[in-house]
């Protein structure tokens, strides 16, 4: 009998120069990262709201000593002054060798400081004065909980013309969906606006389905969470997803098969470790060899619903 999993096609070409984010305070997750992660991976440190930003420098330290790339969320609406901001940047750059950030607005229907959106971070200056000149803003796929999509394109709009004009390298890096198709459609839909930014797609790590719907609907993904159950029963809830079926619709609605090239500016893929980074990383490791989707072919084995202005 023949193996289904040979006539796909291979997710490998999807898998070079992915991301990971983790978080800074879980110390066996940062110690890990030497053991498991290929040198110069870029590694996004979270802010969850109410943790003290500083507690991510010596994280950062550990990651760049080691020979990766650690690009800490910068949160606009967490941060409680210029001050801070400025203190924040200058440990970054000057104590871990930090030149990169994620810059995300944060949950906070009322910003702490004087940043209410990622585009005051930008206009403020402090950036380039540290000479963090690598940024990542958020995408969503899947549309956000509050904000309305025009109001996201413009913003999007902006911080690209903003960043170029002061000699910032700009890139997306999307919150996770569970359906290849609606990142399609946003993609093509950004492009159409004159959005022609590197994306980075956001990818939910290998995880037990009750832990991806506690995720997807703490952070607004709800639309495509019926992806993770199409026949939903108890036992399907205790048992794993990966990413595969998501990876499978990227291809099969712009590559057709062919993996030569990634259109659309997908730059790679980014992976949110719900289920643990060792999981994660073996399943990567899996995916770039020989391909194990010849099972069931339903790809089974700590962000909040952010303001991203």
């Amino acid at each position: 009998m023949s193996d289904p999993a040979a006539n796909l096609p291979s997710l490998a070409p999807l898998l070079h120069d992915y991301s990971v984010e983790v978080s800074p305070t879980n110390k066996k997750t940062i110690a890990s990262c030497a053991e498991r992660l290929e040198l110069g991976t870029e590694i996004y440190l979270n802010w969850i709201p109410g943790e003290d930003p500083f507690h991510m420098v010596g994280p950062a330290c550990t990651l760049r000593r080691a020979g990766f790339f650690p690009s800490p969320h910068i949160v606009a609406r967490h941060l409680e002054s210029a001050a801070q901001l400025d203190d924040l940047l200058g440990r970054f750059a000057g104590e871990a060798g930090v030149d990169r950030a994620l810059l995300v607005g944060g949950e906070r229907a009322k910003p702490l400081g004087p940043y209410d959106a990622t585009l005051q971070v930008m206009q403020s200056g402090l950036l380039q004065r540290h000479k963090i000149l690598r940024v990542g803003i958020s995408g969503f796929p899947e549309g956000h909980p509050v904000i309305p999509e025009q109001v996201l394109d413009e913003s999007m709009a902006a911080k690209m013309n903003f960043a170029r004009q002061i000699g910032l390298q700009v890139h997306i890096v999307t919150q996770f969906c569970f359906e290849g198709e609606l990142i399609v459609a946003w993609l093509k839909r950004i492009r159409a606006m004159g959005v022609d930014l590197p994306v980075r797609i956001g990818l939910a790590g290998p995880a037990g389905i009750a832990t991806l719907m506690k995720y997807a609907l703490h952070c607004g993904v709800g639309n495509s969470i019926r992806a993770l159950t199409k026949s939903p029963s108890f036992g399907c809830l205790l048992s794993e997803r990966n990413p595969e079926p998501v990876m499978r619709g990227l291809l099969a609605a712009v590559l057709n098969g062919d993996t030569s090239a990634l259109p659309f500016g997908i730059a790679a893929m980014h992976f949110y470790t719900f289920g643990g980074l060792k999981k994660t990383v073996e399943w990567i490791n899996t995916a770039r060899g020989q391909q194990s989707a010849a099972s069931s072919g339903d790809g089974r084995s700590a962000l909040g619903p952010e303001f991203p202005l």
